[in-house]
């Protein structure tokens, strides 16, 4: 027949402070720097590299630098950059087609249709990010102007397209029966955002 064990009570247990006292044995760490493994880590590393095709630098061997890996060419990045941006913002207008759909559209969602429009957002928004969006891998907007005028010739297309959206959206709101909103309303509240913007000192940059 099994005994049932006896179970302690906390009072039965005593309590006692932990050993703070330091290792007196060498730790992990100190033993791999006996033994040099994190030289040979490094050489290993710088080995792999060179055996992969990758350059290395001749200080990655010496230095803690060397442990980072080799980044992308600037043009892949970029063209990375491009496609994180202008995926989440044509999920972004995926996301608002559906609401604005499901809100105010008469008939059930056409998801065709907001795929399709979905599928065009994204090819404007990657038409527009990719060129005048700034990158280290090609900073010239305008072949044969000078770099002190790029900045300036950005900024100009991106005033020149704020300006027609901004007119488009006004033109919208006074066209279309389900966003109809009069037009001193949309003055006045234009107004608005910029009385708050004043009266809390911020800045548009």
């Amino acid at each position: 027949m099994a005994r049932r064990r006896r179970e302690r009570s906390p009072s039965d247990i005593r309590l006692k402070q932990p050993d703070r006292s330091g290792p007196t044995e060498g730790t992990l760490l100190q033993l791999a720097q006996e033994r040099g493994l994190f030289e040979q880590a490094k050489k290993q590393q710088a080995a792999n590299r060179k055996a992969s095709g990758v350059a290395v630098k001749p200080s990655d061997a010496d230095d803690d630098d060397g442990d980072d890996e080799a980044g992308l060419p600037p043009t892949a990045e970029r063209i990375l950059d491009t496609l994180l941006w202008t995926v989440s913002l044509a999920m972004l207008h995926f996301t608002l087609d559906v609401l604005v759909q499901n809100q105010y559209s008469i008939d059930r969602v056409q998801f065709p249709k907001v795929f399709a429009r979905a599928g065009q957002a994204l090819m404007v928004f990657a038409l527009l990010f990719y060129p005048l969006h700034p990158h280290k891998s090609n900073p010239t907007i305008l072949p044969g102007l000078p770099s002190r005028f790029q900045p300036l010739l950005r900024q100009t297309i991106f005033f020149a397209t704020s300006v027609v959206a901004g007119c488009y959206l006004i033109y919208a709101t006074n066209t279309f029966g389900y966003m109809a909103l009069d037009l001193p309303w949309a003055v006045l509240s234009l107004a608005v955002a910029g009385t708050f913007l004043w009266l809390r000192g911020y800045d548009i940059k």
